[in-house]
């Protein structure tokens, strides 16, 4: 994506905006708290299963990514993961939850713009550690199923 495009200025715009600020100020006391984790897990998963249509597939798949990693660490299966990253992950989360952001969700087409482009950021951001989720999570499954 070439410096300078939407998306990024849309990005650039969203890390500083009070909304963003405001859920990474959140995202500490939901790290330290299973219960309120957990709920914030059930309404993400809510949300994405509601966006309906192919364009949200990746999206949902990235999120399931996250949300799985967020179970585990919560349960006390996977806790190989470094705060910053739990944190980015969580305040991300209820950044995508709230309705009112920096494009509102009820803007038609647009409205979950602000959201892809953070959770893109996101992924890229740490990339390291899901790869290490991912990992974990193969290895857990494969010894599961045998």
């Amino acid at each position: 994506m070439p410096s300078g495009s939407t998306t990024d200025n849309i990005l650039v715009r969203v890390l500083k905006s009070v909304f963003f600020k405001t859920a990474t100020g959140k995202a500490g006391r939901y790290a330290r708290n299973t219960g309120s984790l957990l709920q914030l897990l059930r309404d993400v998963l809510s949300k994405t299963n509601a966006l309906k249509g192919a364009g949200y597939e990746a999206l949902r798949e990235k999120v399931g990514v996250l949300t799985r990693l967020l179970k585990a660490y919560a349960t006390g299966d996977y806790r190989i993961v470094p705060w910053k990253t739990l944190t980015r992950i969580i305040a991300v989360l209820i950044y995508f939850l709230s309705p009112i952001d920096f494009i509102p969700d009820i803007l038609p087409v647009v409205g979950f713009t602000d959201d892809i482009a953070l959770i893109v950021w996101l992924f890229n951001a740490i990339s390291t550690d899901l790869n290490d989720f991912r990992e974990w999570e193969s290895k857990r499954n494969t010894i599961s199923i045998d």
